[in-house]
């Protein structure tokens, strides 16, 4: 099945369709070191984007997605979510860096079968509820496109009537938006992001959002009441951290419901945490790592507040794109002794569960930039292959 990726950065979402079976037809990205890491990987022996066309390194609001029109099944793409990231200025449709409209146009112009985006949990604080609205409409009714003088709010109006005849003819699609957090998923990370997907009304899909596979409670259970966690990394009970006080309520009912029988089909696995992710690779701070790339100790962090980094035995906080005048921002690991370093580029890439041979090019500071706006690979691979699973019913 062909697709086209819009807003691809480094490459997360789009090695995540790859995996579920996606043949992209274009790869479009405008920040040239994005595209640098992309190109770089095509050129290696091991890369999983050898198959991949070269990235088309141009501002999307300037592509004619209509060559393209009748070969692509399917749309994807991350949005440049600064608008609406809880950590930037918050300015949403004000901000020109929005391009939800090139989104919906891209659809509009090209019809595919379905479409996957994501987002920022930001985008559905209540400040921007009418504006969250208003990208669902657009997407539910990409045909009925926003005049050139027209104001959005005009728009929205428009779209709300239109929405309540039942005898209309236009292009839909039946849209699912839900917020996703990786971790349970399988990715080590906390991080929650907004997905919507929309399928053709016309193929009369069914679609459901993914179900999640991996709990906090199960991590609380193997750590806290089996000890599993800490015998599988060899951490001996002399050096096990005491239960945090928040936990404590939450563990005496896990404890009364792991004694009365169950069906254990139905259990979830644990989160995964920083320590599972990178317990194999070699510390960073004893020396260089020369025989693995993007694997290099950089010195100077330091805890402020809202910066106070990740527990090596959680899933990592979100990984961000730095800012702030500290590269990787939040972006470091602490310790059981409470010490703090940065995470490196490898170990990040980890986080976001992007592969071992999967390459990072640029300074430390613009490639954590890269892997703090990705989707973890996972992730993107989990909605991606559901999706892919309806279109190849539909098709059959």
């Amino acid at each position: 099945m062909s697709s086209i990726e819009l807003f691809a950065g480094a490459g997360g979402l789009a090695l995540g369709m790859s995996n579920a079976g996606f043949n992209h037809s274009a790869i479009i990205e405008w920040n040239r070191d994005a595209c640098e890491t992309i190109r770089y990987n095509q050129l290696l022996k091991d890369s999983p984007l050898t198959e991949w066309p070269s990235p088309t390194e141009e501002d999307a609001r300037k592509i004619d997605y209509f060559k393209y029109n009748g070969v692509v099944n399917v749309i994807s793409g991350g949005p440049p979510c600064q608008p609406f990231s809880l950590g930037g200025k918050h300015q949403g449709f004000q901000d020109a860096r929005d391009m939800f409209p090139e989104a919906v146009r891209a659809v509009r112009e090209l019809q595919p079968k379905a479409f996957i985006f994501e987002n920022v949990k930001g985008l559905m604080r209540s400040s921007f509820a009418e504006y969250f609205q208003y990208i669902n409409l657009q997407l539910k009714h990409p045909e009925l496109a926003k005049k050139s003088e027209e104001r959005w709010e005009d728009h929205l109006s428009r779209l709300k009537r239109f929405t309540g005849q039942t005898h209309n003819q236009e292009l839909q699609y039946n849209l699912q938006v839900k917020l996703l957090n990786a971790a349970n998923f399988g990715v080590p990370q906390k991080r929650e992001r907004v997905f919507f997907v929309g399928f053709r009304s016309d193929l009369n899909a069914d679609w459901f959002f993914p179900e999640e596979t991996h709990s906090e409670d199960e991590l609380l259970i193997s750590k806290w009441i089996t000890g599993e966690y800490w015998d599988r990394h060899n951490i001996r009970k002399k050096d096990r951290p005491a239960p945090p006080l928040r936990s404590l309520n939450k563990l005496k009912k896990l404890k009364q419901i792991l004694d009365k029988p169950s069906d254990e089909t139905n259990r979830k696995l644990p989160w995964l945490t920083i320590r599972d992710t990178i317990s194999d690779l070699p510390d960073p701070e004893l020396g260089k790592c020369s025989n693995l790339e993007n694997h290099v100790f950089i010195p100077g962090a330091k805890t402020y507040p809202g910066h106070t980094g990740s527990p090596i035995d959680e899933p990592s906080k979100t990984l961000k794109a730095g800012g702030h005048g500290v590269p990787g921002g939040e972006n470091m690991l602490v310790k059981l002794d409470g010490s703090v370093r940065y995470f490196t580029v490898r170990e990040a890439a980890r986080i976001q569960t992007f592969p071992d041979q999967y390459r990072f090019n640029g300074s430390w500071t613009e490639t954590m930039r890269q892997l703090g706006n990705a989707v973890p690979v996972k992730l993107a691979e989990t909605v991606a292959s559901s999706v892919a699973a309806s279109l190849a019913k539909i098709d059959i």
